[in-house]
């Protein structure tokens, strides 16, 4: 997706330990008018009417995974990494490594928001070492739903998580895939 990799290159920080800073644009401050035509790319790259539900991780998916959402006609439903007194009843849960906080997080999705009659996309901001993706299939698997694909708005492709959700034949589209990065540059695959 052109206007995302010019927009990364734009406004884009690539700080020391292979962060890439978006910020200011897709995950702190959040450009509507670029993540709805995120959201419209990623329907154009999954077209299949048997997706039910979009799920996504706590925080920086929910924005993007909401404005997407409204070209599938489906609801968002996100894992969260804390338990809470509003999450009753049952509940599936999984661990997941963060990359970027480099803790881990137990994450719990309320039974009553995903079930076996589900077909789910699952939608987030970033794909690094895979960790939280693995950890939202996990969630899907336990609750008997199928998974009909997952969208990732930036990858890493130098690192092993889209290869290893690709090995896993799920199907996985990526807007930009940075092909390499140092303290100072980016380059796309």
């Amino acid at each position: 997706m052109e206007l995302l990799k010019e927009r990364i290159l734009k406004d884009g920080l690539v700080k020391p330990g292979n962060v890439l800073k978006v910020d200011s644009f897709l995950n702190h401050q959040m450009d509507i008018d670029l993540i709805n035509e995120i959201g419209k790319e990623f329907r154009r790259r999954f077209p299949s009417d048997k997706i039910t539900k979009i799920l996504t991780i706590e925080a920086s998916g929910i924005g993007i995974a909401c404005i997407a959402a409204q070209y599938f006609n489906v609801p968002v439903v996100f894992a969260k990494k804390s338990q809470s007194i509003n999450l009753d009843g049952d509940i599936y849960s999984t661990k997941v490594e963060s990359f970027t906080h480099k803790k881990v997080y137990d994450v719990i999705l309320s039974k009553k928001f995903l079930d076996s009659n589900d077909h789910v996309l699952v939608i987030d901001d970033f794909l690094a070492n895979g960790c939280a993706l693995m950890g939202l299939i996990d969630l899907i698997h336990k609750a008997g739903a199928t998974i009909e694909g997952a969208g990732i708005v930036i990858e890493k492709g130098f690192q092993q998580g889209g290869d290893m959700i690709r090995e896993k034949g799920i199907h996985l589209e990526s807007l930009a895939i940075i092909k390499s990065m140092t303290d100072t540059s980016l380059e796309f695959e």
